[in-house]
């Protein structure tokens, strides 16, 4: 009986070490948002203007001026602008400019 008890509990101790996940770092991992590139960022148009200023600072864009409603982001890196239009909150429109527009 306490051979079926020992080998119960092994089983048990190995099915859970399987939940367990080593990633070898215990710091979040900061990755590029899955949508845009450094050059073209107009796939966030639509996107909530809150959560797509993070991934477009990811991406390496800036802030460089508002006109209204308007905010020209640019990329110092790649050169590339874009013109973006926030509307109720989302990104309503999302268009690249040559570099000299931001």
């Amino acid at each position: 009986m306490r051979t079926l008890k020992l080998l119960a509990g092994l089983i048990s101790i190995a099915a859970l070490s399987g939940c367990v996940e080593d990633t070898g770092s215990s710091a979040p991992a900061q990755s590029a948002p899955t949508v845009g590139s450094a050059t073209d960022v107009t796939a966030f148009q639509g996107a909530r203007a809150g959560q797509a200023e993070g991934g477009l600072r990811n991406l390496g864009y800036a802030p460089i001026r508002s006109a209204g409603l308007t905010t020209y982001w640019f990329n110092r890196d790649t050169g590339a602008c874009a013109e973006i239009t926030t509307s109720d909150g989302r990104y309503s429109s999302v268009t690249m400019r040559p570099a000299e527009d931001c």
